[in-house]
């Protein structure tokens, strides 16, 4: 069984597709605490420099899901949904304009899903 640590809800993938056919490319980054705190950003692909440190958590509708290493140390144990809600956020993603943003639901991994994710090859 494949297990992913992130998925999305419906109503998030139909503003998802909605910000894609306007601005392109996009890419996921989950800050780490600036602006809206932990939100989803969703931003053009190349609009943020992504380094090393940046892990790709997994891809939701075609658009990757990145996290920084410092929060996903925090985050690691968990499995994230992204979901929508109206109301407007203060970060830069792209779906404030649209008097929504992007929220995550989290739970813990269960143990299995957590022996997979989050094993050490020795």
């Amino acid at each position: 069984m494949k297990y992913e640590r992130v998925a999305i809800t419906e109503k998030a993938v139909a503003v998802l597709n909605e910000l894609k056919a306007k601005h392109g490319d996009l890419i996921f980054h989950q800050s780490g605490g600036c602006c809206d705190g932990s939100s989803p950003m969703i931003l053009e692909e190349g609009d943020l420099y992504l380094d090393d440190s940046d892990i790709l958590l997994g891809q939701l509708d075609g658009v990757n899901y990145y996290m920084n290493q410092d929060q996903f140390d925090y985050w690691k144990h968990t499995h994230l949904t992204v979901d929508i809600t109206e109301g407007r956020g203060s970060s830069f993603s792209l779906e404030i304009p649209l008097g929504l943003r992007f929220i995550i639901h989290s739970r813990l991994l269960t143990e299995e899903e957590n022996a997979v994710l989050n094993s050490v090859s020795s």
